[in-house]
Order: structure tokens, then C-alpha cells, then sequence
């Protein structure tokens, strides 16, 4: 577990593995962990600690997340929120929350569906005073300077991906220029592990 803000701290995973990265995410109300890390008793008194009593939401950003978080939810009860083409997925979770297009938290966090990545990829935004860009495999780090979106062979589908993005920049308020937090490849960024916005740059597709 690393401190990235003093309400924000990164659950890395090990680099090559399949497991994405996960944020948790400290809000005035209702905290929020963002994708799964691998379930040990380290992870799970971690997550106890920060959570200080109070059941956070875990929104999964694409099924790559999914195994881990049943197993977290079952040891420790907190709802799931997946959109809705991937529930089918979680079928013995009972606490399972989903959407369609776009949900709003009572945090005041915001989830998109941007399929693409996965059927049921979404991203997370939360406003300001934080005001990061919780992107998944949306956009994949490439460098400290850029991040973008990378077509791989376990991609859904490249136009609707294309699309994802077109609408992700519509749906974002126009006068924040969020920092962008991704899910895999930290590894390759510096202590920050937070990107600008001005780092988002075209897939050469």
C-alpha cells in the first residue's frame, strides 16, 4: 500500500501480473476502492484501517477485477458496483449494484460506461476539490509524460473503444483538466503515480 495523497493511497500490483492496480479513495462521506488488489490478510487489515468502520463501494472498472473483489466481499461484505453488461459475471455476490450508462454516487463521484477495454469497462471521476480521473484500462501509462489508449490482443473492441473516449471527453466538466490515475503500468511512472491531463495523448491508431 502507498500513500499517494493524504486522502488517496494505490494498491500496486506486481509488475507482469494480470491483476490491475487499485485506488482507495477517502471522501467526506462514503470512502470508495477503485478495482480490487489481490485479497491477503495484509490487504484486508490495510483495507480495515482505512476504511475506519465505514462499508465503502468498490466499483469494478472492467472484469479483469472481478475475481479478487468476490473474494473481498464475501470477507468483508462491501457492495460491488459493476455496470451492468459484466453482473452476469458475479453471480453469487448479493450486494451487487449496477448501471447502464452512468451512475452518480452519494459522494458526488461519477461513473461512465466506456465500453471497449472490456464490454463493461467504465471509468470514475471525482470532482473537485480532488478532482482525478480513475481510468482503468481506459488509458494505460506509457511514460511520466503520456498515457494513453493502447489496443492489445484481450481488447473488446477498438471502435467502441474510440468512441469511449470521444464520449468520455464530452461527459468530463469543461473546466477541470483532471489528474488521470490508471490501472496497470504504474510501474513505469515515478512516486507521483498521477498523471496531468496534458499526459492524455491519441492512440497512433
Amino acid at each position: 500500500m502507498k500513500k499517494v495523497r493524504d486522502w488517496l493511497w494505490l494498491f500496486p500490483s506486481e509488475k507482469g501480473s494480470s491483476l490491475m492496480s487499485s485506488w482507495f479513495l477517502s471522501l467526506d462521506n462514503v470512502p470508495v476502492l477503485i478495482d480490487c488488489p489481490k485479497v491477503t490478510e495484509e490487504v484486508i487489515n490495510d483495507l480495515k484501517e482505512l476504511s475506519g468502520g465505514i462499508c465503502p463501494n468498490v466499483v469494478l472498472t472492467n472484469r479483469d477485477a472481478h475475481h479478487e473483489a468476490s473474494i473481498l466481499n464475501r470477507k468483508l461484505g462491501w457492495p460491488l458496483i459493476v455496470q451492468e453488461q459484466e453482473a452476469y459475471l458475479l453471480p453469487h455476490v448479493e450486494n451487487l449494484v449496477t448501471f447502464s450508462e452512468e451512475l452518480i454516487l452519494s459522494s458526488g463521484a461519477r461513473i461512465l460506461w466506456t465500453p471497449g477495454p472490456t464490454p463493461g469497462s467504465c471509468v470514475l471521476h471525482v470532482p473537485l476539490p480532488w478532482n482525478v480521473l480513475f481510468c482503468g484500462r481506459l488509458l494505460t501509462p506509457g511514460s511520466n509524460v503520456q498515457i494513453s489508449p493502447i489496443r492489445t490482443r484481450s481488447t473488446f473492441h477498438w471502435t467502441m473503444y474510440q468512441e469511449s473516449l470521444l464520449k468520455l471527453r464530452n461527459w468530463l466538466p469543461r473546466e477541470q483538466s483532471p489528474l488521470l490515475a490508471s490501472g496497470e503500468k504504474l510501474h513505469l511512472l515515478n512516486d507521483e503515480k498521477l498523471l496531468p491531463w496534458i499526459a492524455w495523448k491519441p492512440s497512433e491508431e
